[in-house]
């Protein structure tokens, strides 16, 4: 049943059958009572109830623990790798190409973790802010552009095609 409570009922009417001056609150305005209810259906695990929560927990501690095994150069590299795979997605999206929305979401979660792994390395060598801040930029304008591995794979994938229509 829904409840809706008003605080100056002076201002607003209703017929008499929907209000209720008693009240077990110690709210001094009226109650509004209507003759139906809403059902909320229960959540189940397919729906996205407790059990997936502890799934996605238990994913996000693996690979936290995988990006905790890689050197610092190794989680360099990847980053480079993602944020191009990134651009490739921006650049289907604008392209009007097909291609998973949730795969922003997905890079752009792994790069934030691989980056916070990489910082409290640097908190443990006892890095500061400041200096920091002035690693990554130098450590940004060293990066060389090349394309990302999904780029790589799709021409690696194009020559194969075009070598068999050569030798067909």
């Amino acid at each position: 049943m829904i409840n809706l409570s008003i605080a100056s009922p002076s201002s607003v009417s209703f017929p008499s059958k929907f209000l209720s001056s008693t009240s077990k609150s110690s709210f001094n305005g009226r109650q509004i009572r209507f003759p139906f209810s809403f059902r909320v259906p229960p959540k189940t695990a397919s729906t996205g109830g407790r059990n997936s929560s502890v799934v996605m927990m238990a994913k996000r501690e693996e690979e936290l623990k995988e990006i905790r095994t890689k050197t610092t150069e190794e989680i360099n590299e990847e980053v480079i790798d993602l944020k191009g795979e990134l651009l490739m997605l921006r650049l289907q999206k604008s392209a009007r190409n097909e291609f998973k929305s949730s795969e922003f979401r997905r890079m752009r979660k792994r790069i934030a973790r691989m980056l916070t792994v990489k910082r409290e390395r640097e908190i443990e060598e006892g890095v500061g802010k400041r200096l920091s801040r002035k690693l990554d930029r130098k450590w940004k304008r060293s990066i060389v552009v090349r394309p990302p591995p999904s780029l790589k794979k799709l021409r690696e994938e194009e020559a194969a095609a075009e070598e068999a229509e050569k030798s067909a």
